[in-house]
């Protein structure tokens, strides 16, 4: 049999052409600043036309007549940038303007707490930086009526927002919190704070807590009295157990607070007991022993 020459070789089928993959669009990864995190202000073109304006830099209106008339059908409106932007009208006439504002100051109030219930960010933030406005202007008129209720809803949107984790919304929360105890009569806004220290949240309790830490910081004897020093002993008492180390801090300045107060009353001056004894006796008069024992000891011997 003849032999195949190695030059005869079989022929070299036909290479197969590779697919070339079809390509809808190209998708890209975002680059490491755009991407969604929580805790950084929204860079989206809608919310790129909200100004965060501090309160210094809000300048008085110059139509302020005109703009009030209208301010309540532009804070109703769908368009919640609208809504931003009637909301830095309305800041602007509670710093320079606060007789036009009055009148409606209560339906004002309502439109807070429903932008702070917005799940907008950027519409949150300037409620909250509205609020705090509010605050300093009208704070010693918030809590009588009408403005009592709508008071009500929007303490518990701040301390919601106050305990959430966007920080950015948080950091102003705490904020308006800080000018509520400033600026609102400090007896009736610890009638409203009292019960939230009781709240099934553990943040809101802490924030609740640091507010009312603040408020009785700043109380004379008289009002102390007048809310009453053994419900506010047992209300840091209460704290002083609580979960978070926030809510326990404020616990040690109230109790401080009340301790302070006790030293410098000339009634107890008259018992003859030192400030330490007298401190001891009211812990031990008025709470369990396990409990007096626990705010005695925030007291260095």
């Amino acid at each position: 049999m003849a032999l195949r020459s190695l030059d005869n070789s079989l022929p070299l089928s036909p290479e197969r052409p590779k697919k070339v993959a079809k390509i809808a669009g190209t998708i890209r990864n975002p680059p490491d600043s755009c991407i969604n995190d929580e805790n950084t202000v929204p860079t989206t073109v809608a919310d790129s036309v909200i100004d965060y304006i501090a309160s210094e830099d809000l300048k008085a209106l110059t139509d302020p007549k005109g703009k009030i008339q209208d301010l309540l059908e532009e804070l109703d409106s769908k368009d919640w940038t609208k809504v931003c932007h009637a909301l830095n009208d309305a800041r602007r006439l509670a710093l320079h303007h606060s007789s036009l504002l009055l009148p409606i100051l209560d339906n004002v109030m309502l439109v807070l707490v429903k932008a702070m219930k917005n799940p907008r960010s950027a519409l949150i933030k300037t409620s909250v930086m509205a609020s705090t406005d509010m605050f300093r202007t009208f704070g010693h008129l918030l809590l009588s009526s009408p403005s009592s209720d709508a008071f009500n809803h929007l303490l518990v949107q701040l301390l919601l927002k106050a305990s959430q984790d966007k920080k950015f919304v948080c950091e102003e929360a705490e904020k308006a919190l800080l000018a509520m105890s400033e600026f609102v009569p400090p007896v009736s806004l610890l009638q409203k704070l009292q019960s939230h220290v009781k709240h099934s949240n553990l943040k809101v309790r802490a924030k609740a807590a640091v507010s009312i830490s603040h408020c009785v910081s700043k109380m004379a004897i008289e009002e102390m009295k007048e809310f009453g020093l053994v419900p506010l002993l047992r209300i840091a008492a209460d704290l002083l157990n609580d979960r978070l180390p926030e809510a326990r801090e404020a616990a040690r300045s109230i109790g401080n607070s009340i301790y302070s107060i006790l030293a410098g009353d000339d009634d107890q001056k008259m018992t003859g007991l030192s400030s330490l004894e007298s401190w001891q006796s009211f812990c031990s008069s008025n709470l369990q022993p396990i409990s007096a024992q626990a705010m005695i000891k925030i007291i260095p011997q």
